[in-house]
């Protein structure tokens, strides 16, 4: 058996999991805690969360951060989540509070939105032993100063110009762990691996447009019987 050849098995039942894009594998991954991660998908739905065969979770949602959905995320979660816990109209020592109870809760690693400020940072990797993610949304961005304050690993989400901010902070800081949004399709996730993401985040339908699918399927089946 060739070396490159990897066994597989599905089930039944199991066999429609959703699966991340195949070429998110290109990428180098980031080791955090032992476990080397590729693959993080952007989810805070349950169900999408326990049938994805990502390399982690990143639970980030537009309200402010509550420990009751952190702790319902990593319950469900098999593998590494990484929460949010604010930086926009959550921040200053109440993300720094929310972060240290998230690791307590078991989280392998907190996301701060583009607005946090350096010293909520600071303060925050002083009570946490586990990576502080700093969302980095423009080239322009003081990411010197972030990475200066404390700042592990940076998350890349440009929109449609995610490629070339990667690529301008990989220019600068060769050695900085750099997670990115890939993008709708496989040449835009690898032009953002080739642009020096490590690692790649990855939107998943969700259960309303999965659902959709099915039943027009369904549909399809029962307007094909007789009478």
């Amino acid at each position: 058996m060739s070396m490159k050849t990897i066994p597989e098995y599905s089930g039944t039942l199991r066999s429609h999991l959703l699966t991340v894009p195949k070429c998110i594998s290109e990428c180098s991954g980031i080791r955090i805690f032992g476990r080397r991660i590729k693959s993080l998908v952007f989810s805070t739905d349950v169900a999408i969360i326990k049938n994805v065969n990502a390399d982690a979770i990143i639970a980030v949602y537009p309200f402010t951060p509550q420990p009751s959905i952190t702790q319902a995320i990593i319950s469900v979660s098999e593998v590494p989540v990484f929460v949010g816990v604010g930086g926009g109209m959550t921040n200053g020592d109440r993300s720094v509070r929310l972060a240290e109870y998230s690791e307590h809760q078991g989280a392998s690693g907190v996301v701060v939105n583009a607005p946090i400020t350096n010293e909520t940072i600071a303060k925050m990797k002083a009570v946490v032993d586990i990576p502080v993610i700093t969302t980095i949304v423009s080239g322009d961005m003081d990411i010197a100063g972030r990475l200066e304050a404390g700042a592990d690993i940076l998350n890349v989400s440009g929109a449609a110009k995610t490629p070339e901010i990667v690529a301008k902070i990989r220019a600068q800081f060769p050695d900085v762990p750099i997670i990115a949004t890939g993008g709708p399709k496989e040449e835009d996730i690898l032009r953002t691996i080739q642009a020096g993401a490590n690692a790649i985040t990855y939107t998943p339908p969700t259960t309303g447009q999965l659902f959709a699918e099915i039943m027009i399927n369904h549909r399809k089946n029962f307007s094909k019987q007789p009478g």
